[in-house]
């Protein structure tokens, strides 16, 4: 996506994901957070409506495609087929963070084409931290993202050896056995915590080697970071067949299991087959 319009194109993104970090703000600081529990019981806030709506008329303005978002996700697998470009939303990625209130909750939004994230801005926005990036374009990071700071540039870190230290981005507090079983292949291994999509970008940014997702996800959770990874130079992987991730290619909107990094290396490339997989 590298032409003249990529720029305007990711700063009137950047706008709109502030924004609904803007409107998620207002409710976050409020006692009542409008808590409900949808079908699957995931929890819904009026942050997520409110975020929802900011984001779904201003794509709608840009004309670069229909807008499926989280909150909207009622869309045929025939209708979805057709479409060779859209807009992918989660209005607010890591409910369960905002309702802990710890501020590791993300605006994501991500420009799919032909199943490919080509560009993404991922905004916390207790943080006011902004990830953006764009194939042929590079992604940035930038801190205060509401004082108008200066973008820096984002790359992922070289891997480790094997017998270094590797920093994983996981839970120390809910790891799963296949998580277990991936870490105990490195000789040393840092477990990172983090909520969000804010996981995704810690390896775009180098702050993080590896991001093992053993655990379903949609595709609205991952393609805006997916986006911000691969722009910074670094892939997001299928868990079984080690292939790029990729979108709207079946009727499902589940993820596989995946992985995050710079490239696959040792002592974890070609070593998955012991552990689980996505059943969806």
């Amino acid at each position: 996506m590298n032409n003249p319009d990529t720029q305007a194109l990711l700063e009137q993104v950047n706008t709109l994901v502030i924004a609904a970090g803007d409107a998620i703000m207002d409710i976050y600081t409020k006692s009542d957070l409008g808590v409900e529990y949808k079908d699957d019981n995931s929890p819904l806030t009026l942050a997520d409506k409110a975020a929802h709506e900011v984001l779904a008329a201003g794509l709608t303005q840009l004309n670069c495609g229909p807008v499926l978002s989280e909150e909207d996700a009622d869309i045929s697998w025939a209708e979805r087929q057709t479409w060779d470009q859209y807009w992918l939303v989660d209005p607010l990625d890591g409910t369960k963070e905002f309702i802990k209130r710890n501020g590791e909750f993300t605006v994501n939004v991500a420009l799919i084409k032909n199943g490919v994230p080509i560009l993404g801005s991922v905004y916390a926005p207790a943080k006011e931290l902004l990830y953006y990036g764009a194939t042929g374009f590079g992604a940035f990071k930038v801190e205060n993202a509401k004082q108008n700071s200066t973008p820096t540039p984002i790359t992922p870190s070289a891997p480790p050896s094997v017998t270094d230290t590797w920093k994983v981005v996981g839970s120390r507090s809910h790891q799963s056995e296949d998580f277990k079983t991936f870490v105990a292949q490195f000789e040393s291994c840092d477990i990172v915590a983090m909520g969000s999509s804010l996981k995704l970008c810690m390896i775009a940014d180098g702050s993080a080697d590896l991001y093992p997702r053993l655990g379903l996800t949609s595709e609205w959770d991952t393609a805006a970071a997916q986006a911000v990874v691969e722009a910074s130079g670094g892939v997001v992987l299928n868990w079984e067949t080690l292939e790029p991730l990729r979108c709207n290619s079946k009727e499902s909107l589940l993820n596989p299991f995946f992985i995050v990094c710079a490239e696959p290396s040792l002592p974890w490339y070609r070593n998955t087959s012991n552990l689980g997989s996505a059943h969806e």
